[in-house]
C-alpha cells in the first residue's frame, strides 16, 4: 500500500519570511474556513515566533488572534503548529523558566495542538524543559533539529541531538533546513536513521527554497519515511518562503506516494485573499527581492527570511566602504559585488565562529561581523575590529554550546578584551519572573485575563505589551503605516525631516520640556535597540542615559554615532529602521 504523505500550511512563516507583519485577526478569521476547503492540509503553522509580538506592535491583542484563528482549525479536526525557540521562548533572548512554563499551558489552551521547539546552536539544554513543559500541558512535542550544512553538521551528529530528543520525551521530530541548504541525499539518510531507530517517532520537513533544494529535498525524506512536509501557497510561496502545496503535491503523487487531492476553487480563493492581505497594508512591508531565489545562498547558508534586513544594512553600509576604499587606493564595489563579498565573508568566518546555525538569531549576529569585517578591511583593519555586544554572548557560550570549536585567533581576541567563556546551562542565567509581572498587573489593575493569557503576554513581550495597553502601539503603528503609503507617492530620497513634522508639533504641545534627537550625519539610520531579528527605534518610555549611543548613522564617509546628550525617556521617535535621514533632522525626542 502506498505511504500516505500529509501537508502542513506554514501560513505564519510564509508572513515572516516575506515581511515584517502578519495578518490581522479579521483577516485570518477570513481566510481559515477557505484553507479548511482546500481540503489538503492536515495541520496549519498558525503561530508562534514572532506572531504575537507583531500583533502587540500593531495594537491588537495576540490571545485573541490565536484563539480566533485555530478555532475554525480546531472545529474541522486539523493540527495546529507553533513554533518557538527553546531559551528564547517568542523572543530573542532568554526566557525565565516558569514563563516557558506558563507558555505552553496558554498556548495549548488557546487551541494549539503542537509546539514545535527549536534551539538556534541545536544545544540539547535549551530543548529540555520546552519538550517536558510541551507534555506537562498536554501538548505534542515535536523538537526541531536546525539544519545546515557543515563538516560538524553530519547525520551522526544530528543522531546523538536525536537520541537525547527522544529521551526527553519528544513525540516528532522536525528537520528545520531554515535556509533550504540541507543536502537532499544528506536529510534523506537522516530521515531513514530517525525512522529506523525510532518507528514510532513522526518525522515533518520544513524547508526554505532560497538555494534551490528544498523540491529535491523534499522527495528524498518523503521516500526515506517522512510524514509530513510543509508547504505555502501563492503568492506568497518560493523565493526566499517555501515550496507551492499545488508542487509538491504533483511531485510525490508522481512519485507513488498518497496524498490528498487540493480544492482548487478554494486555494484560488485564498489566493486572492492572501493578495488582498498584501494589498492592503501588509505589502508595504515586504521585499519584493524574496520573490527571487538564488544559489549563492548555497556556500554561506543564510535563511531566506533574513534577506530583506540584510540587503538593508548593506545598502546602507555601501557607501561608507567605497569611500574607504577610495581613501586607500582601492577600486570601488558595485551593490552587487559587494552582495558577493558578504556571502563570501560569511562563509569565511562561520568555521572561525564555531559553525552556529545560521537561524534566528545566530544568523544575525553572524552576519552582522562579516558586515564590519568587510567596512573594517575596507578602511585598513584587520578582520574582527568590531563585534556587537550579542555575537559576543554567542562567542562566549551564554546562548548554548556552539556546535564547532572556535578558530583560536577568536579566543585569543576574547582574552585580550578580558571576555570569559560560559558553559554553564544557560537557564540558570534568568530567575523565575512570573510573581513580579502579577505585582505589575494587579498595580495597573490589569486583568490576568483567560488561562493567565495576558499575563503570559507581558511576561514574554513586556515593552510591546505596555505599549500596546497605553495605545502607543497603535498609534505608532497607525503612523508608520501612514507615512509608508505616503513615501510611495513621493519620489525616492524623502528624509526624516518629512515625517517629522507632524510629531514635531503633537510632541512640542505635550512634552515642551522635551529634547530633540538630532541626525548627526546625513545617511541611513540604524538605530541600535534591538528587537526580534532586525534593529528598532526605541520605544517610548525607554531609559537612556547621557552619553549612550542610541543608533548608527552609515553616511558615505563612515559610521557617524548618534549619541542622547541628555539622560531620561524617550517621547517618540520619527526615523524608521534604514531610512535616510539628513543631517540636523529631528529623529526623537528624550525628556
Amino acid at each position: 500500500m502506498a505511504k500516505e504523505i500529509k501537508f502542513s500550511l506554514v501560513y505564519r512563516d510564509m508572513w515572516q519570511s516575506s515581511g515584517k507583519y502578519q495578518p490581522r485577526v479579521d483577516q485570518l478569521e477570513r481566510i481559515a474556513p477557505v484553507i479548511v476547503d482546500m481540503g489538503c492540509f492536515d495541520r496549519i503553522e498558525t503561530n508562534g515566533g514572532a506572531f504575537e509580538q507583531v500583533n502587540l506592535m500593531y495594537g491588537e491583542n495576540p490571545n485573541r488572534a490565536v484563539r480566533a484563528w485555530t478555532k475554525a482549525f480546531n472545529k474541522a479536526g486539523i493540527q495546529t503548529h507553533m513554533l518557538e525557540r527553546a531559551l528564547n521562548g517568542l523572543r530573542m533572548y532568554g526566557v525565565p523558566k516558569d514563563v516557558r512554563q506558563l507558555m505552553a499551558k496558554v498556548k495549548k489552551a488557546q487551541g494549539v495542538d503542537i509546539m514545535r521547539s527549536f534551539c538556534g546552536l541545536n544545544d540539547p539544554r535549551n530543548l529540555e524543559l520546552s519538550v517536558r513543559y510541551a507534555k506537562e500541558a498536554g501538548m505534542i512535542s515535536q523538537a526541531a533539529l536546525s539544519i545546515t550544512h557543515s563538516p560538524v553538521h553530519t547525520v551522526e551528529y544530528y543522531m546523538g541531538i536525536v537520541d537525547q530528543l527522544v529521551e526527553f520525551g519528544a513525540d516528532e521530530i522536525c528537520l528545520k533546513d531554515m535556509a533550504g541548504v540541507g543536502r537532499p541525499a544528506t536529510l534523506g539518510r537522516l530521515v531513514k536513521e530517525i525512522k529506523t531507530k525510532y518507528p514510532h517517532i513522526k518525522v515533518q520537513y520544513h524547508g526554505h527554497t532560497g538555494p534551490g533544494l528544498s523540491m529535491a529535498s523534499t522527495l528524498m525524506v518523503a521516500e526515506a519515511g517522512a510524514d509530513v512536509i510543509d508547504c505555502a501557497m501563492e503568492p506568497l510561496s518560493w523565493g526566499m518562503v517555501h515550496p507551492d502545496v499545488i508542487s509538491v503535491q504533483a511531485m510525490l503523487k508522481d512519485a507513488g506516494f498518497l496524498v490528498k487531492d487540493i480544492n482548487m476553487d478554494a486555494y484560488m480563493e485564498a489566493r486572492k485573499l492572501t493578495q488582498e492581505f498584501i494589498d492592503d497594508f501588509l505589502g508595504l512591508y515586504i521585499n519584493p527581492a524574496n520573490r527571487i531565489s538564488t544559489s549563492l545562498l548555497v556556500g554561506c547558508g543564510l535563511p531566506g527570511g533574513m534577506m530583506g534586513s540584510m540587503m538593508t544594512d548593506l545598502r546602507g553600509v555601501h557607501g561608507a566602504i567605497n569611500m574607504a576604499l577610495k581613501k586607500n587606493g582601492k577600486p570601488e564595489v558595485s551593490f552587487e559585488e559587494l552582495t558577493v563579498q558578504l556571502f563570501q565573508e560569511v562563509e569565511h568566518i562561520w568555521p572561525m565562529l564555531g559553525y552556529p546555525p545560521l537561524v534566528t538569531p545566530f544568523s544575525q549576529y553572524t552576519k552582522n561581523i562579516a558586515v564590519m569585517n568587510l567596512l573594517s578591511m575596507a578602511q585598513g583593519k584587520p578582520r574582527f575590529s568590531q563585534i556587537d555586544k550579542d555575537s559576543w554572548s554567542m562567542i562566549l557560550g551564554r546562548a548554548g554550546r556552539l556546535p564547532g570549536p572556535l578558530a583560536p585567533e577568536i579566543v585569543e581576541l576574547a582574552k585580550q578584551q578580558g571576555m570569559e567563556f560560559y558553559d554553564g546551562v544557560p537557564q540558570d542565567a534568568y530567575p523565575d519572573a512570573l510573581p513580579e509581572y502579577i505585582k505589575e498587573m494587579e498595580q495597573n489593575g490589569w486583568d490576568r485575563g483567560q488561562d493567565d493569557e495576558e499575563l503570559f503576554e507581558l511576561a514574554m513581550h513586556d515593552r510591546q505589551y505596555r505599549d500596546y495597553k497605553s495605545g502607543l502601539a497603535k498609534e505608532r503603528f497607525n503612523k508608520e503605516v501612514a507615512q509608508l503609503r505616503d513615501e510611495k507617492l513621493k519620489v525616492k530620497g524623502e528624509t526624516a525631516a518629512d515625517a517629522a513634522t507632524g510629531a514635531l508639533n503633537y510632541i512640542s504641545q505635550k512634552h515642551p520640556d522635551a529634547t530633540p534627537l538630532v541626525a548627526t550625519a546625513t545617511g541611513r539610520m540604524l538605530w541600535e535597540v534591538r528587537f526580534d531579528d532586525r534593529s528598532t527605534a526605541p520605544a517610548p518610555g525607554t531609559e537612556v542615559k547621557e552619553g549612550a549611543t542610541l543608533a548608527n548613522i552609515e553616511a558615505s564617509y563612515a559610521i557617524v554615532p548618534l549619541v542622547a546628550v541628555k539622560g531620561g525617556r524617550v517621547v517618540d521617535t520619527c526615523a524608521r529602521q534604514g531610512q535616510m535621514v539628513k543631517k540636523g533632522d529631528v529623529v526623537g525626542w528624550v525628556e
